[in-house]
């Protein structure tokens, strides 16, 4: 693949080759501005880490569904992602974590990499469930070890002011797992506890969390003062665009998820996100109350709304696939460099995905 090629010293004009295994061994060309010819842009793979499903499937619908959704996003430039579960009770969440274990186990052809789960829920505040169905739990050890040893937990989403969550947040970091606080109610004080006891991130940031005020700053405040990741949804109606602005100067690391449901790359109609009916019309996901449930969004689109907003291209290329990547500790994947993964989106000059390659296996292409 060749165009103009975003590597991590910067733009080169040339060609990208990849072995064998699928991984990138050179990437020949010359320094280049892309504003100097008409040539594609060469990206890395889009990261998601949390996308609850598409393509008319849900994560927690079963193993049977989840090649559907791998290959539903990887047509809007997707190469990996964490399958994103519900709020259910044990008896539902610990067989779809079961299922979701079986079905990561190797990525069906012409699809994304799935890379583990990110379990959101059942760990919630009721008082801030969103769109999440009214089956939340304070954790015990068992539980959550239970759940460790069903699948491949990536990050768990929690509150962090929920009796014993503090001790659950410092299990969960012991085992390499990436806690981020969301669906709380929790106060600025809260925040900081879970954070020294191992907390890392912050889900879909500014929703379903307590907000910035000035005496009582809340959720939002901590991650502003003090996080290096957090996840946000710029779909431009989850979150303002100032709102994402004011976040972007202050998260050095801040990145964008989809919080897709099964609703994404489908047409407008009714859906499920769990337990949940959900409908989509006019680019948004809803339930019949009007409340906002995850989204229709794809990471290309996630990518054009960053640009729009004022973010440079290659800047927002980085939160959409390299901060990801480094949040989960993976040095081969969000970047196009010698021996990391052939995950591979290259776009037009109008950003709409071109063509798909997925540990160098060719996916999409879009005329």
């Amino acid at each position: 693949m060749q165009g103009n090629i975003l590597t991590p010293r910067g733009w080169v004009l040339g060609r990208v080759h990849v072995g064998e295994d699928g991984r990138i061994t050179h990437i020949e060309g010359v320094a280049t501005s892309p504003e100097s010819n008409p040539e594609p842009y060469v990206l890395p793979g889009f990261v998601d880490l949390l996308n609850h499903g598409g393509g008319g499937a849900d994560f927690m619908d079963g193993e049977q569904t989840v090649p559907i959704i791998l290959r539903t996003h990887v047509r809007f430039g997707t190469t990996s992602l964490l399958g994103s579960t519900m709020t259910s009770p044990h008896a539902v969440l610990l067989p779809a974590l079961q299922q979701l274990e079986k079905a990561g186990r190797e990525r069906p052809p012409g699809a994304a990499r799935m890379l583990g789960v990110h379990l959101e829920g059942p760990y919630i505040n009721p008082g801030k469930l969103g769109a999440q169905a009214n089956s939340s739990a304070v954790a015990t050890r068992d539980e959550v070890e239970e759940y460790l040893a069903a699948a491949p937990i990536r990050i768990v989403t929690l509150a962090p002011e929920l009796p014993g969550h503090l001790d659950i947040v410092a299990l969960l970091a012991r085992h390499g797992v990436r806690v981020q606080l969301g669906h709380t109610l929790g106060s600025y004080e809260d925040a900081i506890a879970a954070l020294q006891q191992g907390a890392s991130g912050f889900t879909h940031l500014f929703n379903a969390m307590t907000a910035l005020e000035h005496r009582a700053p809340g959720m939002v405040a901590a991650a502003l003062a003090h996080a290096e990741f957090a996840e946000l949804i710029p779909d431009l109606l989850h979150v303002h665009p100032g709102a994402i602005r004011a976040a972007l100067r202050a998260i050095p690391r801040l990145y964008a998820v989809t919080d897709a449901t099964a609703a994404a790359g489908m047409p407008d109609g009714s859906y499920h996100l769990g337990e949940q009916t959900v409908f989509k019309t006019r680019g948004s996901v809803r339930l019949a109350d009007g409340t906002l449930a995850g989204s229709a969004l794809t990471m290309d689109q996630a990518l054009r709304n960053l640009v729009d907003i004022g973010l440079a291209l290659e800047d927002a290329s980085r939160r959409v696939s390299l901060y990801p990547a480094q949040y989960l500790g993976l040095a081969d994947r969000g970047l196009l460099a010698i021996g990391a993964w052939a995950d591979i989106t290259v776009l037009n000059r109008d950003l709409e995905v071109k063509a798909v390659f997925v540990e160098g296996e060719f996916c999409v292409e879009n005329a």
